[in-house]
């Protein structure tokens, strides 16, 4: 049967013989690599709540120590988001700045970005991006811009900028901080679930990826901050959280705050506190109970907050491609929107597939020996590509502005370039009119962007760099959508006499807008990568401020979710955690085979006996044997070898702590000493040496099930209790053990998948 747990035999009685009646150090701690026992953090939480209640009556210093205590998490949730939201903004500055240096430089003051620059001039100019203060490198070193030479002295400054800021990324990642590279959210996922990876949010960690991500993204490769910002918002959780004894201490009580760092880390990405908080619930966070909900909301507000008063004019105001489009959307469209999500879940199939292909083989070549290279070559090959187009030189955050903007009267950008019949113009409203030849100009640049961001972004994703997906997956998008939204309305212009068009499409009138395709298709190349829905259209709707768009958004987000679904059923963060080999259960699958628990325990039929300790009658020596010469985790205690009939367990760190500690403080402690887990020495001659008491490390109530419990059972006390392991009975007998790698092994096996993949527990 299940056995509840009442605080693993912490409350045992102790003698003068038990030395671990203070706790020592490092006991009920885990080691790298290994899964935390939530069950067992829960349970201590609770018992140290208790404890505060109980005390906050006996005085009024007791009952501050309570309040404190309980206001704690929300406190650390103010810090969270000023903090996260500080380095945003320090990070969004410093990359727009430096990206723009790739090209020119402020006269006025070299610290300006281009924008900036232009908003500070005082003469008049006709193009907003030609202003006097600003010089590209041609300008300012052979004074003059235009020209074969000048167009090659900036196509050599831009590739050698970009070359130089990704180089000094990946040489500061290789020497400094190893898990700083990549997007980190495959990572976060995992250590949410409980798995432990010492100094992935770490201050080292952070700092190199907050310096890094400005230098990756400054570099023009094709990668966003977005999903980098998560890691460096969890980094930010993670060390305010040594800050509070409750949080420090108890690694269950952490993964909530990691929770809400998260949400808050998507928020300053996209400015979008609800996004945020749907995209921790749905796409991360493992254990979310209700008031972490509300914790991550605050969090997520000041986050977005602290970033807009940080930096008011950049990509961070409250919404981050701000569109105003003037003609709603008619039902008919949704054909068009769906094909954009058809399109969307293809991208993101192949995407992953190719992408996964290309990291397997990074780590089983040569190639993977050679990051810096690989780094090299790939800017190399995305700055000399990129230049000579607009669309793909300029950042993938403007390229992306540019796509969901919707046509005005003043726009000079070459999307708008239209034959101009202005005599019936109302107001802002311009009426769908033939494309001029600006608009056909762009038509071809954007697709060879298209067919370059398709490619190069597979070799980019999961470079020795930090580097997220969010942004160069909404561009593919965008510029998918962009062109489909010309398409439709260059149609609706020239027939809008067909009978799809001709009751809402007269002539003169603003029917189709191509903006709206762009945001529509962005979402849908976002979906199709990541699998998100809800939270998805949250982010978009915020991302943009259309709350009326939100049908076509859910269209096409659902639309390339099924398509993206029926070719694999993974996500990227999901392929990329088997890739790693990490121990993550996922929740939302179901498990639907016809297999007991004794199919998948260890030791099976052929295999040696189960390594156990007995309760009263091993000796020290006899401990140690067993702790040199096996690796597992954890040992089941027995009442004596014949009798096979369970006490508990104990975990291997701890019983090592307990010894060496022993013999190091506790007088009398040889090799030949019994260790005893009950609460009574067992009885012995009078000339035997001192007894080692070890019950107070005893877990006096492991989860057990029978050997014929269907393994759909065992799964989901797996996923709903987070176990490390169970133990597996017949007749109260102990049979064997399953842990959690048992489980993913036994799963991975019945998807037809290498089960050896999973490397941890």
């Amino acid at each position: 049967g299940f056995s509840s747990y009442n605080g693993g035999g912490m409350n045992g009685t102790s003698t003068m013989m038990d030395f671990l009646e203070e706790p020592l150090p490092g006991v009920g701690t885990y080691e790298d690599f290994n899964t935390i026992d939530w069950v067992r953090e829960k349970s201590r939480d609770r018992d140290r709540h208790r404890e505060i209640t109980s005390k906050s009556k006996e005085s009024t210093w007791a009952l501050i120590h309570s309040v404190s205590d309980a206001f704690s998490g929300w406190l650390l949730m103010l810090l969270i988001g000023l903090l996260a939201g500080s380095l945003a903004g320090l990070i969004d500055i410093s990359a727009h700045w430096m990206t723009d240096l790739k090209e020119g430089v402020c006269l006025a003051g070299f610290w300006f970005n281009h924008e900036h620059c232009c908003w500070k001039s005082n003469t008049t100019f006709t193009d907003r991006d030609k202003c006097p203060e600003w010089k590209s490198w041609s300008q300012l070193i052979l004074g003059y811009g235009e020209g074969a030479f000048a167009y090659i002295l900036n196509y050599f400054m831009y590739v050698i900028w970009a070359l130089l800021f990704s180089l000094l990324a990946v040489l500061l990642v290789k020497g400094f901080a190893p898990y700083a590279c990549g997007s980190g959210i495959p990572e976060i996922k995992t250590i949410l679930s409980g798995f432990i990876i010492r100094g992935y949010l770490g201050k080292w960690t952070l700092i190199i990826k907050t310096i890094t991500l400005v230098l990756a993204v400054s570099s023009g490769l094709s990668l966003g901050k977005e999903g980098p910002l998560v890691h460096v918002a969890c980094c930010c959780g993670n060390i305010l959280c040594h800050l509070f004894t409750k949080y420090r201490k108890n690694e269950a009580k952490r993964r909530e705050v990691l929770s809400a760092a998260a949400a808050a880390g998507v928020s300053v990405a996209f400015g979008a506190p609800i996004g945020g908080v749907l995209f921790s619930l749905e796409e991360v966070s493992y254990y979310f109970p209700l008031k972490t909900l509300w914790r991550s909301f605050f969090a997520a507000l000041v986050a977005a907050f602290t970033l807009r008063s940080i930096n008011p004019f950049g990509n961070s105001r409250l919404v981050l491609f701000y569109v105003e489009f003037h003609m709603p959307w008619h039902l008919l469209e949704l054909v068009p929107f769906i094909l954009l999500g058809i399109f969307g879940g293809l991208w993101g199939a192949f995407f992953i597939r190719s992408n996964i292909a290309w990291c397997r083989r990074r780590k089983t070549t040569k190639l993977g020996k050679y990051p810096v290279l690989e780094v090299f070559a790939v800017t190399a090959i995305t700055a000399v590509l990129a230049f000579p187009n607009e669309y793909t030189r300029m950042s993938t955050s403007e390229l992306i502005s540019e796509l969901f903007n919707d046509c005005g009267i003043l726009d000079s950008s070459k999307l708008c370039e239209y034959v101009n019949d202005f005599n019936s113009t109302k107001g802002d409203d311009l009426p769908d009119r033939a494309a001029g030849p600006g608009v056909y100009t762009a038509m071809w640049q954007l697709a060879l962007a298209l067919v370059m961001k398709v490619f190069i972004t597979i070799f980019t994703f999961g470079m020795k760099v930090p580097s997220g997906l969010f942004i160069p997956s909404m561009a593919v998008g965008a510029i998918a959508g962009r062109m489909l939204g010309v398409a439709m309305e260059q149609l609706a212009f020239y027939h809008h006499d067909w009978a799809i068009f001709s009751g809402w499409c007269s002539p003169g009138a603003d029917c189709i807008t191509p903006g709206l395709y762009a945001m529509v298709g962005a979402a849908a190349c976002l979906g199709g990568v990541t699998r998100m829905t809800v939270s998805l259209v949250v982010i978009m709707f915020e991302l943009t401020g259309g709350l009326e768009y939100i049908v076509p958004l859910m269209a096409a987000a659902m639309t390339s979710k099924w398509v993206a679904d029926a070719i694999g059923r993974e996500g990227i963060y999901d392929a990329h955690i088997r890739l790693n080999g990490y121990p993550f259960l996922e929740a939302k699958e179901e498990f639907s085979h016809k297999t007991l628990a004794m199919d998948v325990m260890r030791p099976r039929r052929n295999d040696p006996p189960l390594t156990v300790i007995t309760q009263d009658s091993m000796t020290v020596e006899d401990v140690e044997t067993i702790i040199n010469e096996t690796t597992y985790s954890g040992y089941p205690v027995v009442v004596s070898r014949e009798s096979q009939r369970l006490v508990g367990f104990v975990l291997r760190r701890d019983l090592i702590i307990s010894v060496e500690n022993a013999r190091k403080k506790q007088d009398g402690i040889v090799s030949t000493s019994i260790i005893y887990f009950t609460d009574h020495s067992p009885p012995l001659p009078p000339s035997s040496p001192s007894m080692l008491k070890l019950r107070s490390i005893l877990d006096l109530s492991p989860f057990t099930v029978t050997d014929q419990t269907p393994m759909e059972i065992v799964v989901d006390i797996f996923r709903k209790l987070g176990l490390r392991q169970c133990l597996v009975t017949h007749n109260g007998k102990l049979l064997g053990i399953i842990t959690k790698k048992d489980v993913l092994k036994h799963i991975a096996q019945l998807a037809n998948q290498d089960p050896d993949s999973i490397l941890f527990n």
